[in-house]
């Protein structure tokens, strides 16, 4: 698969960049768009990340990319917060949906620095509420990330596979006057369960779509949601509550199962701008979980945001440092990672 999806992206002029570090993860970047297309464990093929069926041959690849929509190609990528102001051109109303191309795929460009490499997009994008334009500059690169569990003598006997990644992510507000925030998120293959620890019992806000009530489930320490419907939802969790890992735990081929953890900083202090549809002065969402099940694709995405910078924060630039740890495995040896990890609830 690994392979197939490099040779695939290169026959359609979409060159893909592969690092490979030292405890052997492969981590495929691919510059149009800015994403770490794929994560792969050790001497595997398996994708931990999902990416769009039409990419699985250069046909349909070409097919894909030639066309007018959204070129969702999947994995980890990068937008920018408030929502409100960057993807709805006529908010309040939220009839028309639209990925800025500034954005996604934008314009990446392959920098070298050092000894490594990062990926670097610069653009002026329009606010639809203020009407302001805003001038910036997102960067990103990938490091290695050791298996938080090395460590752990309780453990050893673990039978898993495990794959991870550090993600830099700066963003640089030129000009405009605006706060602004990073965006990172993770598409994974459908009908997972998100596991969020949180520090209090608190209650996720409900974005858009409805939420089954045998889907979520909310504990004292503990969000847990099922993301299998059809349809498309969205919640979201407070920057105050959440202890900054979430977890997704999903069915893998050869009856195992993945768990995919994003490790990242939260701070309460921060602002954070992006804010439900229907109510824009509610700050302070840090966490989102999205499961399309659509036209867009099926995939599930496991969303953070960062502190905002421009007017109102004191600073015009931030960099974000945040961890995937990814592994595979058996059913009972995923649930002992999900133990050491993020909660006893497991079953």
């Amino acid at each position: 698969m690994k392979q197939r999806l490099i040779d695939t992206l290169s026959d359609v002029g979409k060159p893909t960049r592969l690092y490979d570090t030292p405890d052997g993860t492969s981590v495929l970047a691919l510059p149009y768009g800015g994403r770490v297309l794929g994560l792969f464990a050790p001497g595997s093929d398996e994708n931990f990340y999902w990416t769009h069926p039409a990419l699985e041959s250069a046909d349909s690849a070409a097919k894909f990319y030639a066309g007018s929509e959204w070129h969702n190609s999947g994995g980890d990528r990068t937008w920018l917060a408030p929502e409100v102001d960057f993807f709805f051109p006529n908010y309040p109303k939220t009839d028309v949906y639209w990925q800025p191309r500034e954005l996604d795929p934008g314009n990446y460009q392959v920098v070298v620095v050092g000894d490594g490499e990062c990926l670097t997009n610069r653009a002026t994008c329009l606010l639809s509420r203020s009407k302001a334009r805003v001038e910036v500059e997102i960067t990103k690169s990938v490091a290695p990330a050791q298996n938080p569990l090395r460590h752990e003598r309780s453990l050893a006997d673990l039978a898993v596979e495990y794959a991870g990644y550090t993600q830099r992510t700066s963003l640089s507000l030129l000009s405009g006057d605006a706060p602004i925030g990073l965006w990172n998120l993770i598409q994974m293959p459908h009908g997972g369960e998100l596991l969020v620890p949180t520090y209090v019992k608190t209650e996720p806000k409900r974005v858009f779509g409805a939420v089954g009530p045998g889907d979520l489930a909310v504990d004292d320490r503990l969000i847990r949601y099922r993301m299998r419907a059809e349809g498309a939802q969205k919640i979201a969790v407070r920057a105050l509550a959440v202890t900054g890992r979430i977890g997704y735990l999903v069915p893998a081929r050869n009856d195992r199962w993945a768990l995919i953890v994003r490790n990242v900083f939260v701070n309460p202090s921060g602002l954070y701008v992006d804010v439900p549809w229907d109510d824009p002065d509610d700050f302070g969402y840090a966490l989102q979980a999205c499961h399309v099940h659509s036209g867009l694709g099926t995939f599930s995405e496991l969303e953070y945001h960062v502190p905002a910078v421009g007017p109102g924060t004191g600073r015009a630039s931030c960099e974000d440092v945040a961890q995937v740890w990814a592994f595979r495995g058996g059913r009972e040896a995923i649930e002992r990672v999900v133990r050491s990890l993020l909660s006893p609830v497991v079953s």
